[in-house]
Order: C-alpha cells, then structure tokens, then sequence
C-alpha cells in the first residue's frame, strides 16, 4: 500500500551500536524469509536501524513479535491504530482470560507509535492520541471484563449491555495527561474512580455492600492492568488524584467527592480537573459529576487572596533567571527548571484566574489554552511562540527517554552513552544529530527559555519558593526538586517533612481547615522551612513545630501574625529548634501564643507593664474559686512564654529573668490566695484572724527561673478561743483548710494547665507540723528550736501577701527579729560549712552541667551569701534577699553565680529535665556561649572550669573547712 507505515518511515539519526542492530537485523531476516516479508523489512531497515540499535526494549518487541512489526510496516498507521483499539474494544470474558490480549495489544501499540513517531510520520498531537485512546478503551475493557466476573458470582446483577456501561453507576474518569489527550510514551495513567450511589445500588445483588463493591473492583482494574507477566504489563494505575487519597477508599461516592471539593479543595486540585474527562464506565453519571464541579474548577470571581493562592502554584518553583544550574546531563524533562510542568504551570495558573469568566480559555490541551491565552492578550505571541516549540521539543525528548527501556522515566540520562542514544533517536531535534555537545547545548537553550518566560509569569510580589530551592507541594506525591531542596535544607528524612506539609494543605489538621488558613498556610509553609533550616537543627525544630501547627483550634489568626511578624516568626521556630520544654509547652497549650498579640510582649523583662495588677484583678473577677485558677493560668501561660522566649533569644539578663519569674509567681500568688481564703470561708465560714503567704528559697530571693518551684509558709495569727462562723472550725483547721486550697490554686492542672510545685518543707517542723503555723509558734521555734541550716532559709524570707496589711507588717518584723536574735554560742561559719560538706557527700554532682551542685557553681556562692546575711543580721547591717547584693564583697563567687544563673536561666527555658548541653545541636551551645559572652561553646566551657577554680578557692576562704584555724570568724 502506497501509505503503508514502512515507506514512509525516515531515519531518526545515526546507528549508535551497529553490532546491536546486526543481531535483530538477522533475526528479522529469517522471519521476514519465512513469512515472505523481505522486500518489506529491506525498504523500512534504513529507519529501522538507528531504532533499533539505541532502543533494546524496541528491538525486543520487533524481535518477539516480528509478524506484528509486519502489520505495521505494510499498513497505514491510522488504520492499524484503529484495528489494535477495535481489538481492545472487543477484549470481553474473564478478567484472566483478558491479561495477555491486552498487554499484547499495548505491545503493539507502542511498537507502532515509536516507530511513527521516530520516523517523522506521526506528529506530538498524533502520538499522544493514540497512547491516550489506548488508555481509554484498556481501561474500559477491564472493566467489562471485571464486571463479567462479578455477574457470574451474582454480585452485579445489571445487564452485560446496559447502556450505562458495565457497572451502573460507577464512572472513571481520565486525569493528567490522559485526560487531556497529552499521555507519554510510557506514562502512567492516573484515573479517578467515584459512583453514584443510588445508580449503583440498583445494580447490586442483594446484600452486596456498594462501596466494599466498588473498592474490589479497583484493586482489580489495578492489578489487571498494572500486575507484570510474561507479556509485559498494559499501564501502571495510579488512583491517587481523588479526594484525599490518603484517608478515602480508592473509589470515592460521588456526594462525598463533590463535599469535599467545596469544603477543601486545594487550587491544584482545581487545575487538575482542567484535564478532567470520563474516559470508562457511566458516561452519564460522570458528565454529570463533571458538570457539578464546574462552578468549583471554573470560579467566576476571585478575591485577591484567592489569585495570590492560584499564583502560588506557580511560585513555589524557584526561578533562576541566568540559567544557572541548568544541564542538560540528568535534567528532569517534567519536573525539573525549565521542564514540562512550568509550561504546563504556566498556561492553567492562567486558566484558573481567567477561565471563570471567559469559557474559551477551558481547554484541557496545554496548547490549545496557550493559543486562546494569546489570542486575548494575555500571553505575548513571542512568549507563545517559545513556549510551543519548547512544549513539543520537550515532550518528544520525554518519549526518546522512556523509549530507551520503557521506564517511567523524565530524566535525561547522566551517562554520555545513554544521553547519545537519546540523542540519536532525536533526529534534527535541537541540533543533536549524534553530536552529543551540539545536543546538550539545545536542551540547555531550551530549558532556559522556559524558565526564563515562567519567570515573567506573576513577576514580582511574594516569592513562595525558598533560597535553597523550589518547595512545591501540590499534586499527591513528592516533588523530587523539592526533596532535594528539603536535603539540602539539612532535613534528615525529606519525605515525611514534604508529607507532613501536603497533609496540611489538604486541611487535615484545624490551623488549615479552612480555604482562608490554606491560603495563609501555602505563603507561610517556605517561611517556615526556611526559619527552620537556619536553626541548624530543622529535624528538631520541624518536629516541635508540627505538634504545635498541630494543635491550633484555628489557624488564620496565628499565621496571619507569622506572615506579619516574620522576625517573631523565626524567634518562635528558634525556640521550637532550641527549647523543647517550650516547644512542648506551646504544642499542649498553643493559646499560649496569645500573649504574642498583646503589644508588652516585647517589652523589656523588668520593666512594669501592669501584669501583676491584671492578674488580681481578673482573678477577683472571675466569680468562682475554679474560674479564678483558670483566669490565672491563662495569663500566667502566656507570660511564661514570654520570658522565655526573652531568655532563649538572649534579651534579657540573669537578674531580670529571675526577678520577672518571681514577679510572675507573687502575682499568681496574690490574685489566688484571696480566692483561697474566700474558698476557706465558703466551706467553713468566716473567720476572725489573718493570714500570710511568705516565700523562701528562689521564689523569696526573686531569682526563680522557669520551672521553679515554690518554697512556701503560711502564716496566720487569730484570737485564742475564735472558730469559723459555719462549721466551728478551729485557727489551725481554718488556716489548714486555706492553705491546703492556696496549693491547690497553684499546683493543680485544670483545662488551662497548671502553675508551680509547691514545697512546704521550710516551714518550722517541716513536714512534720501544722501546714500552717501560727505567728506566736513560728516566732517561739526560731527563737528555741531551729538550726543553723533553717536561719539560712530564712534569709531569703520574703512576704508575698497578707490577708491584713497590718499583719503582714507584724509578720516581716518577726522574720526580721528571728534571724537578728542573738544565737549564742553557735558557730555560723562551722555550721555553714559542715552542711556544705554533706550536701556534697549525699548529693553529688550530676556531671559537668549540674549548674547548682558542681564545685566552685551556685551552691557554693549561695551558702556564702546565706552567711554573709547571717553575720549581717547579727551584727545590725542592712539585710537583703537578693544573692548578688549578698556577695558584694565576694566579686569572684558573684561572678560564678551570675554566670551560672545565666546559663541556668536559658537551660531551664530550654529543658523540662537538667538536659545535656553537649548533646545538643551547635545552634544552642552557641547561644549559651553567647548567654555569658564567650566566642564559642569550647570556650564557654573552658572558662566555666576556670571560673569554678577560683570560685571554690573564693568559697573555701570565706568558709574554711571544718577544723581549719582560718575562718573569717561569725
């Protein structure tokens, strides 16, 4: 026949491995000798040959099936096509009886569409048809056959000729490329499978579950096309581009396809259904499912927040406007810069926003939609021009690469060799010609004139991608430029990250539930990787800030502050990233975060901001005693944020961290220790007498640090024979009562969380007596009964509240006149000392970080400030809580408590356990380098042992050993 494929066929460039193409040649000798073929194959070999010496799968498709290269030789293309879909269409029976047809049509198929293509005679338009409509009438045929055999178990009971299609109800449709008529050489097919539920349940036999149904027919299409036997396999399925794919069943009904798709629809999502089309079973309920999305796909208005999330599509991509970096060797001909998909990007970012209104922009061809874009003036006939001729080189270098071995492949082969073969089976495309420079020279040339135009696209605004590289996460899988950007970015397991990231935009967590925190999310989500690789440590603080992200009620007020705020923004992913006791803390209370909008946020630590007077007052607000903790640990939360996110960032000193802590805790103390007494009232009725919180250890030396326990007394004075009005209650049982309901307050974790431990153990008796004492008693045992070690805890005594500002007066006096008395014969500087000495013996040192414990660390310098205060109070001086104030004349153990106190402050902002400086990313050991000023984390702890040295020497001045003759006297 005068337009028989084999004469018409021309050479697509030189004979790569001559030897290769002699071995099939002899094979096809003696077949085409036997079948009486020669003439054929001897007029076709001069295109066949470079075909076959750069291309072993197509070399092996002739060599098994030589009869069916001679079909094609000697027949039209379009009228072979035509007879290999009519065969498929007649493919019917059991779905095993249809496995190997199938595949051997495929085989033929693509052995036909290679050599058209490869020999000029079939244009891009022409090749992609054909592999689509093959597609199509493959996927119906599995169908069919599948729903034969469900007929024959009595599952489907609807007739084999219904005019709805094998199963009544169920539709496909074809996606991607696919649906667009566009499908590569050895493409995928992604088809999306959904019924109508009332359709198909009158289709079922009785006591046949629909969607169980449904999903067994899927897993079967799947296998029946995908699974690999001797002859090969037809496609490889992927049913992924429904709704959610990772928590819906594989065919989705379709009421709850169209839900979704107006309740969480992602923008991409809207793109991929440009190419959507029924291409198997109901044609009629899939028309219909089509025509509901189209107001969801095809959006007549936009508001400008809606346009900037369509134009993200494009801005995740991380334009280079130089061409740098782009190579032809092991370039991505779909995904990477300059690719397939920026073309494709390029023209349905367009669609999106302009399609709504203008029903000629629809058209689910690439190049169709790019002319009409032109047409209207959108896109720039240069620009058109370059795009389409660089959409069609592109797309016919994709199939050259998949030709090779029938791999999934996009990627031009690295080797020079395999990159030679492609470009022998190119032909003239891009200058190649066998000349591989000449070759990767026109790739380049290519692929940096379509960077450089997706660049123009949206020019200027936010850019969505990061410095590192692109960051896209659309679509349902990972995007490998993206990974290689996350790795680059320092993620150990790149993956999860892009996972977790796409399973936000799909709205599976609150923060992102809505169109508007989407929107908000798909600007911030480069912010935040980026903050997060600049931490040094991204696993960790990714991590934290998914349990956070994870948290939120609501997310459009907070990422609206992130994007706003971005210094706030990368001051809290630091955190996540250094400091896992907050982090923790956000993730179980992200309300938390609240405090973040209140303007003193920022203010320095220190100063009087009036939070001390808002916690009293809503406290005494709030009612009720439970509603008073809540109002109080609501603000307490917030501002314990705050300061450590003052701490952790290195704003704020030792000092002034220690004294907003402690400030925190008298104002948490005094806005529930009225409620407490009230609490007490209301159980056992009023009572004539006075009460008094007192605060000793860190919380009365105003130098608490996060996680601080509170060391307390309560202190209470009252008539001898006075009892509650209601219950007859006693002073002591009164005053009990108060005090057990004050540590409630304080310590319990309600909704809103909990506030501090609370130790009573410093009272007089200790654990042992009243948990509140009365003042006679408490004056009575510090002028009888205590020791030494007692007097040094009450140096640090501090009134924190008293229910009579008269008695509070009464209760500092008496505290005052305890540590003055005279304590005759009792030698200060022995006793100091010999309990320094035990605590040494029975609490060892937990490593070099034990801040407190350590030699030469804070316990030393505090024992000496509980002794200077000793000798002070009995010689008549001025007293003081404060530590450093203590050590004034003590400058190296002042130094070495500062030090310490300073590093102390920001581990403990940082860990909720001591935790391991050392065994944490270098990101942290530099701030804590920095938290005392030294150049580094080796340094720091040089001078740490260094400074310990000389302030143990210091210590072991001021309180010699027990038995030395050199002690400084009381």
């Amino acid at each position: 026949m005068s337009d028989a494929l084999g004469p018409r066929l021309k050479p697509c460039g030189p004979v790569r491995d001559a030897m290769a193409a002699g071995r099939i040649h002899e094979r096809l000798v003696e077949a085409a000798d036997a079948g009486g073929w020669r003439a054929t194959l001897d007029g076709a070999w001069g295109a066949l040959e470079p075909v076959f010496a750069a291309s072993p799968y197509l070399a092996g498709l002739a060599r098994r099936w030589p009869e069916r290269l001679r079909q094609i030789l000697e027949t039209p293309p379009e009228t072979r096509l035509a007879e290999i879909l009519a065969a498929t269409d007649a493919v019917d029976g059991p779905a095993d009886e249809a496995k190997a047809p199938l595949r051997h049509l495929k085989a033929e198929l693509h052995l036909l569409t290679a050599l058209s293509d490869l020999g000029g005679v079939w244009d891009l338009e022409a090749v992609t048809g054909a592999l689509s409509r093959f597609a199509d009438a493959a996927a119906q045929a599995a169908l069919r056959c599948l729903a034969h055999d469900q007929r024959r178990r009595g599952k489907l009971i609807s007739a084999a000729d219904d005019p709805r299609g094998p199963v009544p109800g169920l539709f496909i449709l074809a996606m991607g490329k696919g649906g667009a008529f566009e499908l590569n050489y050895s493409s995928d097919i992604d088809l999306s499978l959904f019924f109508e539920p009332e359709v198909l349940e009158g289709a079922l036999g009785e006591g046949v579950e629909a969607q169980s149904f449904v999903n067994r027919l899927a897993q079967g299409l799947t296998a029946l096309l995908t699974e690999r036997t001797a002859d090969g396999y037809v496609f490889r399925v992927d049913l992924r581009l429904r709704p959610d794919p990772s928590s819906t069943p594989p065919v989705v009904a379709a009421p709850m396809a169209l839900a979704y798709y107006e309740s969480v629809g992602q923008n991409w999502e809207r793109a991929a259904f440009i190419k959507a089309r029924v291409c198997a079973g109901d044609a009629a309920e899939g028309a219909d499912f089509l025509k509901a999305l189209v107001p969801y796909i095809w959006r007549r208005s936009l508001d400008y927040q809606a346009v900037l999330d369509i134009q993200s599509i494009k801005k995740q991509i991380h334009v280079h406007k130089t061409g740098e970096g782009l190579e032809a060797a092991g370039a991505n001909l779909k995904l990477g810069r300059g690719g397939i998909r920026e073309i494709e990007f390029y023209v349905q970012t367009q669609q999106l926003i302009l399609g709504g209104r203008d029903k000629g922009l629809r058209s689910s061809r690439t190049l169709e939609a790019l002319d009409a874009l032109t047409e209207r003036g959108h896109v720039t006939p240069e620009a058109r021009d370059e795009l389409a001729a660089a959409y069609h080189e592109l797309r016919a270098l994709e199939h050259r690469v998949q030709m090779l071995a029938d791999e999934q492949s996009h990627v031009l082969p690295v080797d020079p060799e395999r990159r030679a073969d492609v470009a022998a089976l190119a032909h003239s495309m891009l200058g190649g010609q066998g000349d591989l420079a000449a070759f990767d020279a026109g790739v380049e040339a290519v692929l940096v004139g379509v960077n450089r135009r997706y660049g123009e696209l949206f020019e200027g605004g936010e850019e969505l991608s990061s410095p590192y590289g692109s960051l896209v996460f659309t679509g349902v899988e990972n995007d490998p430029g993206t990974l290689e950007t996350l790795k680059r970015m320092g993620f150990s397991e790149p993956a999860t990250v892009s996972d977790a990231i796409r399973s936000w935009h799909h709205g599976r967590i609150p923060a992102t539930r809505t169109a508007r925190g989407r929107e908000l999310f798909t600007r911030l989500a480069p912010q935040l990787l980026t903050a997060v690789a600049k931490t040094g440590a991204p696993d960790a603080a990714f991590r934290r800030f998914a349990v956070f992200f994870s948290g939120l009620s609501a997310g459009v007020q907070v990422q609206a502050l992130f994007l706003n705020q971005p210094r706030l923004f990368d001051l809290v992913v630091g955190v996540m990233a250094f400091a896992p006791r907050l982090a923790r803390a956000l993730g179980r209370q992200p309300q938390a975060l609240d405090g973040v909008l209140d303007e003193r946020f920022m203010t320095a630590l220190g100063t009087d901001t009036g939070l001390a007077d808002q916690v009293v007052r809503e406290a005494h607000e709030a009612g009720d005693f439970e509603s008073a903790m809540n109002a109080v640990r609501r603000l307490h939360r917030e501002q314990t944020f705050r300061i450590g996110m003052h701490v952790i960032t290195g704003r704020t000193t030792a000092e002034q961290a220690g004294w907003t802590n402690t400030s925190l805790a008298d104002a948490c103390m005094r806005g529930l220790a009225p409620a407490a007494l009230a609490e007490a009232e209301r159980m056992g009725g009023a009572f004539e007498g006075a009460v008094a919180v007192v605060a000793l250890g860190k919380a009365g030396s105003r130098e608490m640090t996060a996680g601080s326990d509170l060391d307390l007394m309560t202190v209470y004075a009252a008539p001898p024979e006075a009892v509650s009005a209601a219950k007859g209650w006693s002073a002591d049982l009164f005053y009990g009562r108060f005090t057990q309901r004050f540590i409630a307050a304080l310590s319990a974790h309600t909704a809103e969380g909990g506030l501090y431990e609370v130790d009573m153990r410093l009272r007089p008796t200790g654990s042992k007596g009243p948990v509140s004492v009365r003042l006679e008693a408490l004056e009575e045992y510090y002028a009888t009964e205590a020791v030494t070690w007692e007097f040094m805890a009450l140096t640090r005594a501090r009134l924190v509240w008293a229910s009579d500002e008269a008695f509070g007066a009464r209760v500092e006096a008496t505290l005052e006149a305890a540590l003055r008395r005279p304590r005759p014969g009792v030698d200060t500087a022995h006793d100091v000392r010999a309990m320094r000495d035990l605590m040494d013996r029975e609490r060892r040192p937990k490593g070099f970080w034990d801040l407190k414990l350590s030699a030469g660390a804070q316990v030393d310098a505090e024992f000496v400030a509980q002794y200077r205060q000793l000798c002070a109070a009995a010689a008549g001086q001025p007293l003081t809580v404060s530590t450093l104030e203590a050590l004034r004349d003590d400058p190296v153990l002042a130094e070495t408590w500062r030090t310490h106190q300073q590093l102390g402050q920001l581990m403990a902002c940082a860990f909720e356990d001591k935790g391991d400086p050392d065994a944490e990313p270098a990101g942290f050991q530099q701030r804590l380098a920095q938290a005392v000023g030294a150049p580094d984390f080796e340094t720091l702890k040089a001078q740490l042992i260094d400074l310990r040295l000389r302030a143990r020497r210091a210590f072991e001045a001021a309180l010699p050993a027990v038995g030395d003759s050199s002690r400084d006297g009381n």
